[in-house]
């Protein structure tokens, strides 16, 4: 697709690779395009029912190409009115909008982690519905060491996963974990000594289920989560459409028959 990005769909799993492993898979001004276009290219995909998120080169995302700076302060001005004005129909900013592309898309994503995931690029990896880590793998909230704070969608992501005083912890010192940490503070989800096989046995799985529950579960957890009794309604609202579907009913079918099921 693009030499920053690659893409592969096999069957129902979208793979999606950052393509700079020169540069440690860092974002730079371009990359945060070509994610936007990547993730809303597969939006259109209906066939899809995974996605697999990693970088080449044994890393993952060492966060902000650092030369993309001084292309922002040369320019400093757009990039405040960019931050402060989202696109027409949009609430995420052209700088959000790389990571909560992701989150929007309607089947799961799963981040394999190698190397490290620093700043943005811990934001891109909690953008995923899992993240699946090597054990040597390392992690940072990094902007306070460029004097900035996380502001690509991490108010989104990170509150679902740990208390406030734990996070403003990581957020303000900025330091590094190892896998073992991020697994006990709830940063990623599991650790694998291949975390790409890992994640690709995982969308297998997730692949094999009917589609129509897959959406819906996520949908389910990522709107209802600790919201209380509304929650009883959207449960209700997802599930009506579902019962007694033709995917419904080859589950059943193909669970009594004790063989693959075939969702459309």
């Amino acid at each position: 697709m693009s030499k920053r990005i690659t893409t592969t769909i096999s069957g129902h799993i979208a793979h999606v690779e950052l393509n700079r492993p020169e540069k440690k898979n860092a974002l730079d001004l371009a990359l945060f395009e070509e994610l936007i276009a990547t993730g809303e290219a597969l939006k259109s995909k209906p066939e899809l029912r995974a996605v697999i998120l990693s970088g080449k080169g044994g890393t993952f995302c060492a966060g902000i190409d650092t030369s993309s700076f001084m292309d922002m302060a040369a320019k400093i001005d757009q990039i405040r009115q960019d931050i402060l004005t989202p696109p027409q129909g949009q609430i995420a900013n052209r700088f959000q909008r790389p990571v909560t592309v992701w989150q929007e898309l309607q089947i799961p994503v799963i981040a394999a982690i190698e190397g490290v995931a620093f700043g943005a690029g811990l934001q891109l990896a909690l953008a995923a519905d899992f993240r699946i880590a090597a054990p040597d793998a390392r992690f940072s909230i990094m902007e306070t060491r460029w004097g900035l704070i996380p502001d690509m969608g991490i108010t989104q992501s990170l509150p679902a996963l740990m208390p406030a005083d734990r996070a403003k912890e990581l957020i303000m010192t900025g330091r590094i974990l190892d896998a073992q940490e991020a697994l006990s503070l709830n940063l990623i989800t599991c650790i694998d000594e291949n975390p790409l096989a890992a994640a690709r046995t995982l969308a297998k799985t997730l692949a094999e289920k009917s589609p129509d529950v897959i959406r819906a579960s996520k949908k389910l957890v990522n709107q209802c989560w600790g919201s209380g009794a509304d929650g009883l309604k959207l449960e209700a609202e997802l599930q009506a459409p579902i019962i007694g579907s033709a995917n419904q009913i080859e589950a059943v079918v193909a669970g009594m028959q004790n063989r693959p099921a075939k969702f459309k």
